[in-house]
């Protein structure tokens, strides 16, 4: 039978053995009939909170916190529509801020396709800063002793908005909700001590948990420092249509959206699979192997220990190349090196979360990738590059035998697959 993978901007048709392959999905959510209806109504009935407009004077300053272009919120739809919402207020006291995390920042021609030209040309936007001291606010520390650092910009504004969508999270349970603030806009340092070797190891620290997730805790607990902030975030269904809205209280309405996530995305299973393929959700989400972890995690999941797991990635943006995680793959020769590496006291690297989970998972599991990357790129990361998914799954089964199963997770990480 063939299962059309997320890929890229498209699809990859791959053929599967139908008497023992399981494809598994989320629930089907339809899209909303009237997005920008739904997302006024929300702003004007919020959960938790007073309606939005009834926070805002004429003279008050406006900080807007947006999601790069590795994630899928439909920025050019909902920031659009939210500036409107906001009507006369004067441009000059309005903000957008790039939740850039640890990434890199965008170029002013990225930022117009995720917001549109109209919007760039007449708001001031930025780029959030995570190195630079000038452009960060300490609010008090972790758990570990490291400045708990804001951007300047959001936490000096008199009104906070956090936009973004909703989605499973392989090490913070859900994204969006306080994830928009810490780590979004918060400084290297303090992002490097949240995804530590200890939180990230952490068997709560897995997708679908936030209350006993010691990680997310953590930058729950920072994002509310700095106050009062008003949440906008989306979820989404596999043709990326808002298929709901939850605004207000930035933890009480995350936490109606991770509820309404969590009835899509999570789906049992009754025992482990000898091959587990999956995606990363296809573009943006799949625009590097930085990202792929995300696919590769949820993949694991429901993997026999010593299994195949096949990911297909496009992974266009490379590593993404010189990345701090592709420094780390290159100072090592192994993926147990890696773990020994990071759980050496003292050491701290950028990225050094995502190459964690994927050493760890390459502990259990035999991993393949489908990419446009080069060859020479992913065994470097220990990846064993596969140039035909089917061939790679039919010479697997031939050596397993008649009673190995194969998975598919045609959306990736917008699946959460448990065991039973």
């Amino acid at each position: 039978m063939k299962v059309d993978l997320s890929y890229g901007q498209g699809h990859l048709s791959v053929e599967f053995p139908e008497d023992r392959t399981t494809v598994i999905q989320p629930s089907s959510v339809p899209g909303l009939p009237d997005e920008k209806g739904a997302m006024f109504d929300a702003l004007n009935h919020p959960i938790g909170a007073r309606p939005l407009k009834s926070q805002i004077q004429p003279s008050d300053t406006i900080c807007i916190v947006f999601t790069d272009k590795t994630r899928a919120t439909p920025n050019h739809r909902i920031i659009p529509w939210l500036l409107e919402y906001l009507g006369d207020h004067p441009v000059k006291n309005i903000t957008l801020l790039n939740a850039l995390g640890t990434h890199l920042p965008n170029s002013r021609a990225e930022l117009e396709k995720l917001l549109t030209p109209a919007v760039v040309e007449k708001y001031r936007v930025l780029n959030h800063e995570p190195e630079n001291p000038e452009a960060l606010v300490a609010f008090g520390e972790t758990k570990d002793g490291v400045p708990a650092l804001i951007n300047k910009h959001l936490v000096r504004a008199d009104v906070r908005i956090i936009t973004g969508f909703i989605e499973p999270h392989f090490f913070a349970g859900f994204s969006g909700g306080p994830k928009g603030i810490m780590p979004g806009v918060a400084g290297l340092q303090t992002v490097m001590s949240n995804h530590g070797e200890k939180n990230i190891g952490h068997p709560q620290s897995t997708f679908g948990i936030t209350e006993g997730n010691p990680l997310w805790e953590e930058l729950r607990d920072i994002a509310l420092r700095i106050g009062n902030c008003f949440l906008l975030n989306v979820t989404l269904n596999d043709q990326r249509r808002i298929t709901g809205v939850f605004a207000g209280d930035l933890i009480e309405a995350h936490r109606h959206g991770t509820g309404f996530v969590r009835q899509s995305a999570m789906q049992k299973v009754a025992q482990p699979f000898d091959i587990v393929v999956s995606t990363n959700s296809g573009y943006p989400l799949d625009l590097n192997l930085y990202q792929g972890v995300k696919g590769m995690s949820a993949g694991g999941r429901i993997l026999k220990p010593g299994g195949t797991l096949i990911l297909a990635c496009e992974c266009r943006e490379g590593f993404p190349a010189n990345s701090p995680m592709e420094k780390l793959f290159e100072s090592v020769s192994s993926s147990e090196e890696l773990l020994a590496l990071l759980s050496t006291p003292g050491f701290v690297r950028p990225e050094q979360w995502q190459a964690q989970i994927q050493a760890l998972l390459q502990r259990r599991a035999d991993i393949h990738v489908y990419s446009a990357l080069p060859d020479e790129v992913l065994k470097k990361a220990f990846l064993t590059p596969c140039k035909n998914i089917a061939q790679t799954i039919q010479s697997k089964l031939a050596v397993l035998g008649p009673s190995a199963r194969v998975a598919v997770l045609p959306q990736g990480p917008l699946t959460i697959p448990y065991l039973d």
